[in-house]
């Protein structure tokens, strides 16, 4: 006689309850042999759940061995305990444990994707069990359009995807009236005859009638066992039963060809699934791995979609602080490449001399040092393009009724040559108007519209600087960078402003463009020397355009790294809320969990699909978050044209990554917890 295919010797399994020690199995010795069909049965507590449980491998015994086809079964780890599950043992349990999320053949297929098979050879098995099972017009229904008799023949479907050469039923006609009990029990016989084992654990004694062999535990041990009965050997994969005429025969599953090679033909129909080995691509480790990273996010994205609002709530955080990082980024690199264009039209070889010691420095008024004399010094340097000294002061001017306060700047023609400003009517003045200290004027914007504001043409007109009359002759707008309250500016000759306005010589800077052949660093420093040289002490600082830039560039890239700082820490938030979500989401589907262990799934597959959920919540939640950010960028531009926002692929991309980082990071935890979860307390946990 050859040996059992399941051999159980000595084995036991206690729990810990508090400081007492439980033994719900206690030195079980068993043998089945293949193609036997076995009933085990017992009242509630007596351990016939336990002992399923642990020749279906859900469960580890205390002591003992178990034996399954010669191997050790104690001995294994967890990964070889899950491919023998999955290559060798069906489930069919009391309540189904259908996926609801998943149509009767997505049901039927599941334990073929932790075997790894290939998609269309699985879903032509999953079909054509169905077909076999009289459910082929209901393949693409959801197990709540399905009664409980049809439920049960998915759940047996499935139990038979990866060949179910043991079938293991735990009470499958405890949910189902008469009628589908007694064709559930019908096809379990059909299966036993064409080869399948079959363990029914159960406590009906009708049920346990039909089995060829009845095993009673109580209390934990095996109280009698009915042995083989006659009519056909333990073992006989050719084990017949009797139709109604007390004919012995080979029954047909419901919907199928007739004959003893029934399952032969649907398996070759179905690919290369053979009873009781594993699936082809389950040798092949590399297909193996990408077929499970493309179920698993197939599985991911179906569990969002089921459930649709609150994947969008989880998102939300993750949403707003992309958005808000890609939104500031942008802001500060617009900003910063406003202003150096502005500094690069005022020119980045400029440098101007101011009295005093630096901004701020309020006994810069009363410095007279700097006058005119050191403005044609400078002019006579080889280094210099052009200079133009600059006189600046707050005064009352007047056309008509209109009276108000003006900046008045009196500068040399080498002031618009710097580029600060350009001509929008009319004309400047040159080098004549200078020696000849004309009284002649030109009109920043502001200064045209408060006193020309019907749109008038204001060259030939005069407006009084106190009750000095100048003449217009043009108009300028701004070229370049405007810093400051807009208060409307009038620019007069120097030497007009110097003798004829503020009655003095004294300068409040002189402006210096410097040659392009010339290097600004060497520049800086001969324009140093020769004012220390004519003043004979420090009481004027040069500001040199290319250290404004600077600065400029480190500040705003400061406040993005500082706003940003702030954003991201609404990405953590969000994060921390993905990761509540997903593990409320691990408690809510632990019986889920529970099932797909208990057809194959590894660990490794249980956090491969909650790291993926998390995964791509954030990925969607960044994908959202950078749009958004696209989307707000365009309205204010189009609400505000002076405020410019500046995209880059490179804050996106990180954004897109952060995103990434976050669902890893905050989705194993969940995902660990999920994978570490007992599958025997998950299947029945309600």
């Amino acid at each position: 006689m050859a040996d059992p295919l399941i051999r159980l010797r000595g084995l036991t399994r206690s729990y810990e309850a508090g400081e007492q020690r439980i033994t719900v199995l206690d030195r079980v010795d068993l043998d089945i042999r293949a193609g036997e069909m076995v009933a085990i049965v017992g009242t509630s507590g007596s351990g016939k759940s336990t002992l399923m449980n642990l020749i279906g491998c859900l469960d580890r015994p205390s002591a003992g061995s178990y034996l399954y086809a010669g191997q050790d079964v104690s001995a294994m780890d967890e990964a070889a305990r899950a491919r023998l599950r999955r290559a060798h043992f069906g489930f069919i349990f009391q309540r189904y444990q259908l996926l609801a999320d998943l149509d009767a053949t997505g049901n039927v297929e599941i334990p073929a994707i932790y075997a790894g098979a290939a998609p269309g050879a699985r879903r032509a098995r999953a079909t054509a069990l169905l077909a076999r099972l009289g459910l082929g017009e209901r393949a693409h229904h959801r197990p709540g359009a399905l009664s409980g008799g049809q439920q049960q023949r998915v759940s047996v479907a499935r139990a038979l995807m990866n060949g179910g050469e043991v079938i293991l039923a735990d009470e499958p006609t405890g949910a189902l009236d008469s009628r589908s009990g007694a064709e559930l029990m019908a096809l379990l016989h059909e299966l036993n005859a064409q080869g399948h084992t079959i363990i029914i654990v159960t406590h009906d004694p009708e049920v346990a009638a039909q089995a060829t062999r009845v095993v009673e535990i109580r209390d934990g041990r095996i109280l009698s066992d009915s042995g083989t009965p006659a009519g056909g050997a333990a073992g006989d994969p050719g084990a017949l039963v009797k139709d109604q005429a007390g004919t012995r025969r080979q029954a047909p599953l419901a919907g199928a060809e007739t004959g003893a090679n029934a399952a032969t033909a649907a398996e070759s129909e179905a690919g290369t699934f053979a009873a009781g080995a594993d699936a082809p691509g389950e040798r092949d480790g590399a297909l193996v791995r990408a077929g499970r990273l493309r179920e698993a996010l197939a599985m991911a994205l179906r569990a969002l979609n089921a459930h649709r609002l609150r994947s969008f709530l989880t998102m939300l955080g993750i949403i707003i602080g992309i958005a808000s990082v890609v939104s500031v980024v942008a802001l500060g690199q617009g900003s910063q490449q406003r202003v150096l264009e502005n500094i690069a039209s005022i020119g980045t070889n400029t440098i101007t001399i101011r009295a005093g010691t630096g901004f701020g420095d309020r006994r810069a008024s009363a410095i007279r040092t700097l006058t005119t004399a050191d403005a044609e010094a400078l002019a006579r340097e080889d280094f210099a393009a052009s200079v133009s000294p600059e006189i600046t002061a707050s005064q009352t001017a007047s056309r008509g009724r209109v009276s108000t306060s003006v900046s008045l700047r009196g500068v040399g023609p080498g002031y618009f040559d710097v580029g600060a400003y350009k001509t929008a009517s009319g004309t400047l003045f040159g080098t004549a108007a200078i020696d000849r200290r004309e009284q002649v004027a030109v009109l920043d914007a502001s200064a045209l519209g408060t006193f020309f504001p019907d749109g008038s043409d204001p060259v030939g007109q005069t407006v009084k600087i106190g009750k000095v009359p100048l003449r217009v002759i043009g108009t300028v707008t701004a070229a370049g960078a405007s810093f400051g309250p807009d208060t409307p500016k009038i620019f007069t000759p120097w030497t007009t402003a110097a003798l004829r306005v503020a009655g003095s010589t004294t300068l409040s800077s002189i402006t210096v463009r410097v040659a392009d052949d010339t290097d600004m660093s060497e520049a800086e420093a001969r324009i140093q020397g020769l004012i220390l040289a004519r003043h004979g002490t420090q009481d004027f600082f040069l500001q040199n355009s290319d250290t404004i830039r600077e600065t400029i560039t480190s500040t705003a890239a400061t406040l993005t790294w500082l706003v940003s700082a702030i954003a991201v820490i609404s990405l953590f938030v969000g994060g921390i809320g993905v990761m509540n979500i997903m593990l409320v989401s691990v408690t809510e589907r632990t019986k889920e969990i529970g099932v797909r262990v208990a057809v194959g799934a590894r660990r490794s597959d249980i956090v491969a699909q909650f790291l993926t959920e998390a995964v791509m919540v954030c990925l969607l939640g960044g994908l959202i978050g950078i749009a958004l950010a696209f989307g707000i960028g365009q309205g204010v531009e189009l609400l505000r044209s002076d405020i410019r926002m500046s995209y880059s692929a490179g804050a996106a991309l990180a954004a897109f990554l952060s995103s990434t980082l976050i669902g890893i990071t905050f989705g194993y935890l969940p995902a660990r917890r999920a994978a570490r979860l007992d599958p025997v307390v998950a299947l029945t946990r309600e």
